[in-house]
């Protein structure tokens, strides 16, 4: 009990003039008094909002514990599709890389006919040159150049 409150029991009771026979007034007493109920059904409420609590806390822990179980069986079965995605998303580069080699396929078959044509036409002239450069080189007198 602090001093303020101590000397507090000795104020006078009522208006002054003469004395009134009584007891000193208790604030504190009547304080305690008066506030007593509302702490102690704030008290109830207090120990509700722990409950409240530790329930959240419980339920809390559950769906975190649910989530994790739901991502790992998510990761999994993604590990699982990996391979088969994998092939999937390769389907159309390698459709467009066959298309491409045989592209370039025909680009070669087209320039090698065209080299095989031109070796054709030009054959015989080089034929005719090769006969007459051989029969000029047999024509010639014997030690000539």
């Amino acid at each position: 009990m602090s001093l303020r409150d101590f000397l507090a029991r000795f104020r006078p009771t009522g208006t002054p003039g003469a004395a009134v026979a009584g007891v000193p007034a208790d604030r504190a007493a009547e304080r305690a008094t008066e506030l007593e109920p509302p702490l102690a059904r704030l008290a109830d409420v207090q120990r509700e909002a722990a409950r409240i609590r530790a329930e959240a806390d419980r339920e809390a822990e559950a769906l975190r514990q649910d989530a994790a179980r739901q991502a790992a069986a998510i990761v999994t079965a993604a590990r699982a599709q990996v391979r088969r995605v994998r092939q999937e998303a390769a389907v159309p580069v390698r459709r467009a890389a066959q298309m491409e080699g045989r592209d370039i396929r025909s680009a070669g078959d087209r320039a090698a006919a065209r080299v095989y044509e031109r070796a054709r036409e030009r054959m015989p002239a080089l034929l005719d040159r090769v006969v007459a450069d051989a029969l000029r080189v047999t024509d010639r007198p014997e030690g000539a150049p």
